[in-house]
């Protein structure tokens, strides 16, 4: 292998390939060995100076007579290296023809991009690492063909999940697994319009002085809505009665459970575990050398920029919960003026009786002047590592339940009255802050159908929305409590009550028009418990239907997510015909328990919280790289309960490009200050020295994974956020410089191009 540094105009000891004109060499070099220990500095301004052009190889300090000779030589340098790195970028972009078996300009067809037709932008000037000869895998070709043959079908399996459930895909992956399908045309021009800098929308996309709750109301469909083995299905009904189903594709449980399997395999298979832990090794070095080349470049970059820092670029939370999104501080700020201001308002119900706010407190023998935030018990200590009951039981202020239901239930006495006022406080912070923005996790425990209606008036009724603020639906794994208590006979309940509202409202929308308006702000569902609870990961072909499943024993992860994944499906493509918005599945994946987990987040989801297990299962942390899923990583939470903060593998998934970002979890339980997602960053960067630059590209990734309109992220990162690479990136939006855009961009698309190339090989 050889190392070349392409893009630099410092000198270095060996050659650099640049062409210099003969009758230039010429000229120079007499002149340079006449000048060598016989001249000093001041010589040359002489009466008897030879006669050539003063300072051309003196001291850089002194002013030159005539400078256009040198900046035309510059300029002639620098247009020669403009085309070097052009060259090298373009080899990046296309196969080997002799090695794909002479397919190389039809796969080269397939894998254009409508990026590629632009000509406005050009590849930063940065110092590259070339990977040159025959073999750069440092494997056997045969191992390396088996192993790309793999990662292939894996990301195969996980585009058509995908696509089947209407949720996202990489698109430079995506092109990628295009180029294998044989029937696929080898190039899909799309509607392509390059947006300038000028063209960007100076206002913020809100519509001011609108009712936020603003939205279509398609007309109502006559179907038929029934569940099918787990899986709610639509049926159209003719002239004479007779049910046709709605030929709405979903992925089928045996499918699944078969697909599940192709996974399992390869993360046990010897070779690609060798192969995917020396690529990821490579990623991190890679990393580490183009740091060292280019960190000032890249600091460089971010200060020409004006008006644009850390503190002023858009981050969003993508992972809180909206039951703990107020630090200790501020929850008992409130509790003490609302006891103060609302002390003779009934909130609850004791034995039938109606309860003040003041009788709850006398109850507890508490007044406002007794209240601390130690006495409000809230926060994770170190009794709470690897103890999930005694983190639950942080939620409840002051170890109380009924302080809980008072304060932090959308669902009690007084309809969530507390709970939207102190959420309302937290969006007005939000607001405040301008470029902090979070998408926070509501409750549907699946106990009623009622759950959805009530959830629904809260929100319009007390007007909880912010234009900083998206919500996500998460769907707690109690199964075995209802059942336990009686509440239901069979998992099919639980699967009817989350989601035949979703469907009957959808079919149509007056049935329940505040849950409709709801709807559109809810971004999509996350799946959350305690991962660590013993269970068997893998699904058994013959596993019961939801219908059958009766006893008290719950299903496991991957039935859980399996039968959301499929209800979310059919409802998205039902919603779609509707010209409704869809929803996505971004579960809690990976932070505990069973790596079989993350392989259900690989198929199913369209990006995960936590991943802390793939830290241990190269085959899935390369996959996961791959098809650059999102995750939401939280140290801070992991410190408290599953990881301590130095083992966190942050650092190096992003060194690797991973594609992460920060989140909070539960600001209530593990943070402090007023701002916890700038606590959260401030103390990575302290801890991990994290660069400027890499905290921007952490925050530039969660707008990305965020479930914000398109029109919003067009606004934060600029007009043609949606392209690859650096066509994509608007330094002045993000403040992530265009080099380290084009290292992650050209550094995938070499991996890429060697698994796939070798991977077409193998199936040859």
């Amino acid at each position: 292998m050889a190392n070349g540094f392409v893009g630099s105009t410092k000198s270095f000891p060996f050659s650099f390939d640049v062409d210099v004109e003969e009758e230039e060499q010429g000229r120079v070099t007499p002149r340079l060995a006449k000048r060598i220990g016989s001249e000093s500095p001041t010589s040359a301004v002489g009466a008897e100076a030879p006669r050539e052009l003063p300072n051309e190889l003196s001291a850089p300090y002194e002013v030159p007579q005539f400078p256009i000779e040198q900046i035309e030589k510059k300029l002639l340098i620098q247009r020669q290296l403009n085309v070097k790195a052009a060259e090298c970028g373009q080899s990046v972009r296309s196969f080997g023809g002799s090695e794909a078996g002479g397919a190389g300009a039809v796969f080269d067809e397939k894998l254009r991009s409508a990026d590629d037709d632009d000509t406005d932008f050009v590849l930063p000037h940065f110092q590259r690492v070339a990977i040159s000869g025959e073999d750069t895998s440092g494997v056997p070709l045969e191992d390396l063909q088996q192993a790309s043959s793999y990662l292939v079908q894996a990301l195969e399996l996980r585009k058509r999940y995908m696509e089947i459930s209407q949720q996202s895909y990489a698109m430079i992956t995506a092109r990628f697994v295009r180029s294998t399908d044989a029937n696929a045309p080898a190039y899909v021009p799309s509607v392509h319009v390059h947006k300038h800098i000028a063209d960007h929308i100076v206002h913020p996309p809100f519509r001011a002085g609108k009712d936020p709750w603003e939205c279509p109301n398609p007309a109502p469909k006559d179907y038929v809505i029934r569940s099918d083995k787990g899986v709610f299905n639509l049926y159209q009904r003719d002239a004479a009665g007779a049910e046709s189903r709605l030929p709405y594709e979903y992925i089928t449980l045996q499918q699944y459970i078969a697909d599940m399997n192709i996974m399992c395999n390869m993360m046990s298979d010897g070779p690609l575990k060798s192969f995917c832990y020396r690529r990821l090794s490579y990623l991190s070095s890679k990393f580490q050398l183009h740091v060292l080349l280019n960190e000032l470049r890249e600091l460089a970059s971010q200060k020409a920029v004006p008006h644009r820092d850390f503190y002023n670029i858009r981050k969003v939370d993508t992972h809180i919960h909206a039951a703990s999104c107020m630090n200790q501080k501020h929850l008992l700020r409130f509790i003490k003026k609302t006891l103060k201001t609302h002390a003779d308002e009934v909130v609850t119900l004791h034995k039938g009786s109606p309860m003040t706010l003041k009788a709850v407190f006398q109850s507890m023998n508490l007044s406002t002047y007794d209240l601390t935030v130690d006495m409000l018990d809230v926060h994770a200590d170190r009794n709470t590592f690897h103890r999930f009951d005694k983190f639950n039981a942080k939620y409840n202020p002051i170890g109380e339940s009924r302080l809980r239901e008072v304060f932090l239930k959308t669902d009690n006495y007084m309809n969530g009255k507390y709970f939207a006022r102190i959420i309302k406080e937290v969006a007005s912070d939000l607001e405040e802050s301008k470029y902090q923005n979070a998408e926070l996790r509501l409750s549907i425990y699946g106990k009623s159908p009622s759950e959805w209606a009530k959830l629904a008036k809260w929100a319009i009724q007390y007007n909880v929305y912010s234009d900083n603020v998206r919500w996500l639906i998460q769907i707690p794994r109690l199964y075995d409590i209802f059942k336990s208590n009686k509440i239901m006979n069979n998992f099919q309940e639980f699967l009817s009550n989350i989601f035949q509202p979703l469907f009957e409202v959808t079919r149509d929308p007056n049935s329940n028009y505040e849950l409709h308006k709801f709807l559109t702000h809810v971004v999509g569902f996350d799946s959350v418990d305690d991962e660590s609870k013993p269970e068997n990961p893998m699904l058994d072909p013959e596993s019961r239907c939801p219908e059958e499943w009766d006893d008290e024993e719950n299903p496991p992860y991957a039935y859980y997510l399996y039968y959301m994944y499929a209800n979310m499906t059919v409802l998205n493509h039902f919603r779609k015909e509707q010209g409704l918005n869809t929803f996505v599945l971004r579960p809690h994946c990976g932070e505990a328990g069973p790596v079989q987990h993350l392989v259900c987040g690989f198929l199913l989801a369209e990006n995960i919280s936590h991943g802390l297990l793939l830290r241990k299962v190269p085959v899935l942390q390369y996959l996961y790289y791959l098809a650059q899923i999102s995750i939401a990583m939280s140290p801070l939470s992991n410190n408290s309960l599953f990881l301590n903060y130095h083992r966190n593998p942050l650092p190096e998934f992003l060194a690797r490009g991973l594609c992460i970002t920060l989140s909070t979890d539960d600001p209530l339980q593990f943070h402090f200050t007023k701002e916890p997602l700038m606590e959260e960053y401030s103390i990575a960067a302290q801890v991990w020295k994290l660069s400027s630059c890499d905290m921007c590209e952490l925050a530039r990734n969660s707008v990305l994974m965020s479930g914000f309109p398109h029109e919003m992220k067009q606004y934060w990162l600029g007009p043609n956020y949606m392209k690859e690479g650096v066509a994509g990136n608007d330094i002045t939006r993000t403040n992530v410089p265009d080099i380290r855009i084009s290292f992650r961009h050209e550094t995938l698309l070499d991996e890429l191009t060697n698994i796939f190339k070798e991977g077409m090989s193998a199936r040859r």
